[in-house]
């Protein structure tokens, strides 16, 4: 196969130029030529020099007057952007492994030296650059086959691909999700053989794989692979403990796995937002620890909202994700998961409603995403039921938001105003009287407006025993 045609780019021919000028090889290698054979986009693009990388890489960067380029000596890699195009060089290597480090040692090598360290088959596809063979594709594990057939299979023998750099159990569910591909079989029994060799890699290497999968179009292929190989059991005990289904007299509940697994896959067709995908993967997390069963009503997960929310920082933090507003906003979602649903349930009050408005604030719109994806059941009436009750409350949320202007709103007098006008030093009695007109406003007793604010300030006050301020305010 020739692919002359599709190497158009002036970067190509630059390198091929220079390929010339000094007497050695250069290829296109990896998942760049993938992508091009999927007809998928790609703006990385790597090339493999046989001869030193950083030296050729330097000669490129003189030719098409690349003023910076990075160079990692420890690595032999070196990069520069493009045309908005990511551009890497390294020399062609071979690579050995030690049982506890998956940092190789390396050695220079041949094409076939650097094809064979390869992770699969369809990333060790390369295209010569060179003048005689420019655009020939080398294909030494049939990955052009394994492309027309959609598998994933590794280059050597899967033992000693995946116990080489573990790492590459994780990229090959995560490419079979990304591409919708099947894992070779004897692949696939290696990588749950080798699934504990995964605690030689770092957390922060795995959760970048595994929000690689979760960013896909069908999150549920990967975490489905990962929970079967029992990779997600050695970092991510929290979702695979959601796995089972119990029964007592006669009486069972959801399998919570799969039951997450169908939330997220439901979120991921309105969203491709990350951190609204991970509250779908925790909505549920803290059930296998409040699962109870009470004789009148079967199981029961009493409060697991609340826990849920509880241990969102632990595992976030131990997982290696980041512990700010993102991990706050998640926290948030569980914590709030059940109340639309609840509203569906019963009669929508305007209490109810505002009360979450202020609850939710500027996140109400997804969690109400959310909430929408929880909705499965087997029973397609009942979902389609569901989601007519929850389109009437989405118009309710409509309607008080327009009338009150509760989401985030805060008390119209403030605490420093309630100081002021009563002469009173910071306080317990201060707070009260605050969160006294914020209870009243959510619950419709008064406007959201200053006047009757104060009006009702002025009523409490005196209950208090506060001496009242002259009222010609």
């Amino acid at each position: 196969m020739n692919l002359k045609e599709h190497l158009k780019h002036k970067i190509f021919h630059a390198i091929s130029d220079v390929a010339t000028e000094r007497g050695t090889s250069v290829f296109v290698i990896g998942g760049y030529v993938r992508d091009l054979l999927l007809k998928r986009p790609s703006k990385d693009i790597d090339f493999v020099v046989l001869g030193n990388g950083l030296e050729f890489a330097a000669a490129v960067a003189e030719k098409l007057a690349i003023q910076k380029v990075a160079y990692y000596k420890n690595f032999g890699t070196a990069a520069f952007v493009f045309d908005d195009l990511e551009i890497e060089f390294v020399g062609a290597r071979k690579e050995s492994y030690s049982r506890d480090s998956r940092k190789p040692i390396v050695e220079n090598g041949t094409l076939q030296d650097d094809q064979n360290r390869r992770d699969f088959t369809i990333n060790a596809l390369a295209i010569s650059l060179n003048k005689s063979s420019f655009g020939e594709v080398l294909d030494p594990f049939n990955g052009l086959e394994d492309l027309e057939n959609k598998i994933i299979r590794t280059p050597l023998e899967p033992d000693q691909t995946y116990s080489d750099d573990p790492l590459r159990m994780m990229r090959a569910i995560r490419f079979a999700t990304q591409l919708n591909f099947k894992i070779e079989q004897s692949s696939l029994e290696s990588i749950e053989k080798n699934a504990k060799r995964l605690e030689i890699i770092s957390m922060e290497r795995i959760i970048t794989e595994f929000n690689k999968i979760v960013l896909a179009d069908k999150p549920s292929i990967g975490i489905s692979l990962l929970f079967d190989t029992k990779l997600l059991h050695q970092f991510f005990p929290e979702m695979v403990a959601l796995q089972g289904v119990d029964t007592k007299n006669g009486l069972s509940h959801k399998d919570n796995f799969y039951h997450t697994l169908e939330v997220l896959d439901n979120i991921c067709e309105n969203t491709d937002d990350l951190w609204l995908r991970w509250s779908a993967i925790m909505h549920d997390i803290a059930k296998p620890k409040t699962k109870r069963f009470n004789d009148k009503v079967g199981w029961t997960f009493h409060g697991h909202e609340d826990l849920g929310a509880k241990m969102t920082p632990k595992i976030f933090k131990r997982l290696k994700l980041p512990m700010d507003a993102k991990m706050k906003y998640v926290q948030k979602l569980v914590r709030l998961h059940l109340r639309p649903i609840a509203l569906v349930s019963g009669s929508v009050t305007d209490t109810a409603i505002r009360r979450l408005l202020f609850e939710a604030g500027d996140d109400i719109d997804d969690l109400m995403t959310l909430c929408n994806a929880d909705i499965t059941s087997k029973n397609e009436y009942k979902v389609q039921k569901y989601r007519a009750n929850f389109e009437k409350v989405r118009t309710k949320l409509t309607e008080v938001e327009e009338k009150d202007q509760i989401r985030n709103f805060q008390p119209p007098i403030s605490g420093s105003e309630i100081m002021n006008i009563f002469q009173l030093e910071p306080s317990k009695v201060v707070g009260e009287l605050k969160n006294e007109i914020k209870e009243a406003i959510l619950e419709g007793k008064i406007k959201n407006n200053y006047n009757e604010a104060y009006e009702l300030l002025i009523s409490l006050a005196d209950d208090k025993g506060l001496k009242i301020p002259n009222r010609s305010k």
